[in-house]
């Protein structure tokens, strides 16, 4: 089986949580592409839920399947978001902005009742870190805001280079909110939430890509089948 159809095995596994009437946050990133299309597919047949986009990609996808949308200034509080992650940990803390939009992201995830996270179980890790970090950064003042990152790492006990993300052009890459990001080559992240509070008290940070305590839910697709892992 491919990587691909582990990924819409996981994403058909999430949809069987989704209920009439729900309110969804809809993730961002290919396996999240999957559950919008299986989404949209229960739409057009009949099924009536709302949902609100985690990046501009993913509005083009939920429009394009007939999805109807809404926004947070509109709602109060979602039922449910179903997103990927790039690494997900045995407590269920994820790593995500593989794709740039961690921002929005946890914006919708955290104003959800429940986060569930579907992938193919290669994302699954005993600790995070393999995959490069994503920090979502204000441009200006960046020398400085790497610097302060630099003693977040050292803090936390990591290490590692830092890369100013560029897109498929060469050109810097731009997130949806207008801001830039740096990823983080730390290899392995022992203490992720205590790193995770470091680097939300810089200034510059606007965002990171740690998820810590927000997915209750993990999907994984295999070779074996589907596994769920619920946060313990």
């Amino acid at each position: 089986m491919t990587m691909d159809q582990l990924k819409r095995q996981a994403a058909a596994r999430a949809l069987d949580e989704v209920r009439d009437g729900m309110k969804l946050g809809l993730g961002t990133g290919s396996t999240a592409k999957h559950f919008v299309e299986l989404l949209g597919e229960r739409v057009r047949a009949g099924l009536n839920v709302i949902g609100v986009p985690t990046s501009e990609s993913t509005r083009t996808d939920a429009e394009r399947c007939g999805i109807r949308l809404t926004t947070l200034d509109e709602v109060d509080r979602l039922d449910l978001t179903v997103d990927g992650a790039d690494e997900i940990d045995p407590a269920l803390n994820l790593i995500k902005g593989g794709g740039g939009a961690l921002l929005r992201e946890k914006i919708v995830a955290t104003a959800s009742d429940r986060m569930i996270v579907i992938a193919d179980d290669s994302k699954w890790v005993d600790a995070l870190g393999r995959f490069p970090l994503p920090v979502e950064v204000i441009p200006f003042g960046l020398a400085a805001t790497q610097r302060a990152i630099g003693r977040a790492f050292a803090q936390s006990g990591v290490s590692g280079q830092m890369v100013v993300r560029k897109g498929k052009d060469g050109h810097v890459f731009v997130t949806d909110g207008g801001h830039w990001i740096v990823d983080a080559h730390l290899g392995r992240i022992e203490d992720a939430p205590r790193l995770a509070g470091l680097l939300s008290a810089i200034p510059g940070v606007v965002e990171h890509g740690l998820f810590i305590g927000i997915a209750s839910i993990a999907v994984l697709a295999g070779a074996h089948g589907i596994r769920v892992v619920e946060q313990r």
